[in-house]
């Protein structure tokens, strides 16, 4: 189970707790940093296909799934026979696994259950090992989610995740911070950063000029819409559970009352019988998410309505055009 971000890592944040540790934890910030630093220029396996990495500059919490689930989607709408790379979060899988239909969250992770529904997907730390699998058996782009701070793949076009709403938190790496690393650094590796929502807390002043920056926002998803009208109690083990109830509000769903878990919880029989009774008492309809869906006991999985999201991108001929050149070029954005 991952634990929830500590409050001080928050953008603005002006607390005692944050004024304290910030600089205590500063030098150790500083160490990551240059372990980072020196981690990414390490050489890499050079697949002989293009490989599009979805990363990001914080711990969890971008978007980066839900990028790389409308990217696979567009490239296998083009008849590109792409495969998806991921490290698996959560799951116990030791080496390089393809996730199969019937693989549970519990074994492969709850990420990669959402990939393998669009395009075939690789669980494995080994970014290198996964990709020579998927290779082997026909993969004609390699996709990978999360990956930027990984050098053991070469990427031929790399993306920087950001979430309007958070951005770069603090602006502190790890632990004094929410960054992997720092945002120069990041941003120095990437063809083009991503923006999903507003820009609520001034991350794109923090990018290098003349990075391109690609804005989309989230939408409700068909069966999110089908929930208008409808009075909800909102269940999510994501990292920003805000998100999904800015979905359910946008879709038209009246919340009730909702219960927030740390990302990637792995929910109990006793969690569920809580919140479907609370949902109960409010006379409301129990929603969760997709990804939550995947980690549910799967007998009270069917008592719950599953609320989707859309990527939807404000210039989609940017994002279509940038696939084109990168397939039609062989590997070259």
């Amino acid at each position: 189970m991952r634990l929830r971000p500590p409050a001080f890592w928050q953008a603005g944040d002006r607390s005692g707790i944050g004024l304290v540790l910030r600089p205590l934890l500063a030098p150790i910030a500083a160490l990551v940093a240059r372990a980072a630093r020196r981690r990414v220029v390490l050489p890499g396996f050079r697949a002989p296909v293009p490989v599009i990495c979805i990363g990001n500059a914080t711990l969890g919490g971008a978007g980066k799934t839900t990028v790389a689930l409308d990217l696979a989607a567009r490239l296998r709408a083009r008849g590109v026979a792409v495969h998806c790379l991921t490290r698996g979060y959560g799951g116990r899988v030791r080496g390089v696994r393809r996730v199969a239909a019937l693989d549970d969250a519990a074994l492969v992770g709850d990420e990669p259950k959402l990939l393998a529904a669009i395009a075939p997907t690789w669980v494995g730390a080994d970014r290198a090992a996964a990709a020579r699998a998927a290779i082997a058996a026909g993969a004609e782009i390699l996709l990978m989610d999360d990956g930027l701070q990984n050098p053991g793949l070469e990427k031929t076009l790399s993306l920087l995740v950001i979430d309007g709403a958070s951005g770069f938190g603090n602006g502190r790496v790890v632990p004094a911070g929410p960054l992997r690393e720092t945002v120069s650094a990041a941003a120095a590796r990437v063809e083009a950063a991503v923006l999903i929502g507003d820009d609520e807390t001034g991350a794109l002043s923090a990018l290098p000029p003349g990075l391109p920056v690609l804005r989309a926002r989230l939408v409700p998803g068909p069966a999110a819409r089908a929930l208008a009208g409808t009075r909800v109690y909102a269940i999510a083990g994501i990292a920003r559970p805000g998100k999904f109830h800015a979905t359910l509000s946008a879709a038209g769903a009246m919340i009730a009352g909702h219960a927030d878990f740390p990302d990637h919880h792995r929910f109990s029989s006793r969690d569920l019988a809580r919140a479907l009774a609370e949902a109960e008492r409010l006379g409301a309809r129990a929603v969760t998410t997709p990804k939550d869906a995947t980690r549910l006991p799967p007998g009270l999985r069917a008592g719950l309505a599953i609320a989707d999201v859309a990527l939807l991108w404000e210039r989609e001929e940017e994002i279509a055009a940038l696939l084109v050149r990168l397939t039609a070029a062989g590997g070259t954005p």
